[in-house]
């Protein structure tokens, strides 16, 4: 049995990772049984969008049992469990993550007063669980919040984009032309995610796909 299978009992570990709904493969949005959904034109939720990674895999939608245990990674005592879920994650999803062939894997990273508040980033945590099970780079310095910006919860949807844009910055020390996995827990319209991939390509890598643990209404 899989080390991270030993944290969670058979109901949790089916509750977390199997994804009842149909979803977009451009947003990751649900979609509905008879909705028309393409990688190039996405979705009605997605449409008039326009995002600077390729694609999102995302695990399930922001709901139940994994809407709390992502909750419960928001404070300091979730770095282990975030760890853990995420070798699940890499477990469960494990072909569709590799059908990526990423070169490495970034998370999300925190402006350094949010990470200091909170003690821990619980994007590189499951990024550092991801890449612990798929065997790859986990490269957390290539990309770095080089400005504070306020939660986006608390901006509404059409504000969203203007609140992070700018807010990163890659490092030289990216590789060109690199496939990157970037991971985060929540995804709800896309734009922290969106901005943080266009510092990624303004640094000549070649793909983004980005990897969400849930996906929230937008």
């Amino acid at each position: 049995m899989p080390p991270e299978q030993d944290r969670f009992c058979s109901s949790c570990r089916s509750a977390l990772t199997t994804d009842p709904f149909p979803s977009c493969p451009r947003c990751a949005a649900t979609i509905g049984p008879f909705a028309f959904a393409t990688l190039t034109d996405g979705c009605p939720k997605c449409w008039h969008s326009s995002f600077r990674f390729e694609r999102v895999l995302r695990l399930g939608p922001y709901d139940g049992l994994l809407r709390d245990v992502i909750l419960r990674l928001k404070h300091l005592s979730g770095d282990v469990l975030a760890e853990l879920l995420g070798e699940l994650w890499a477990e469960r999803a494990e072909a569709r993550l590799r059908e990526v062939r990423a070169d490495a894997i970034v998370p999300i990273p925190l402006h350094w007063r949010r990470r200091w508040s909170r003690g821990y980033n619980q994007s590189l945590a499951l990024a550092r669980g991801l890449a612990a099970r798929l065997r790859l780079p986990c490269r957390p310095n290539w990309l770095r919040r080089i400005r504070y910006t306020p939660m986006q919860t608390a901006k509404a949807p059409s504000a969203r984009q203007d609140n992070v844009r700018g807010a990163f910055r890659a490092s030289p020390r990216v590789s060109p032309g690199a496939t990157i996995l970037l991971v985060d827990d929540v995804m709800t319209t896309g734009s922290t995610a969106s901005e943080a991939a266009a510092a990624l390509r303004a640094a000549s890598v070649g793909r983004v796909v980005l990897s969400v643990l849930a996906r929230a209404h937008g």
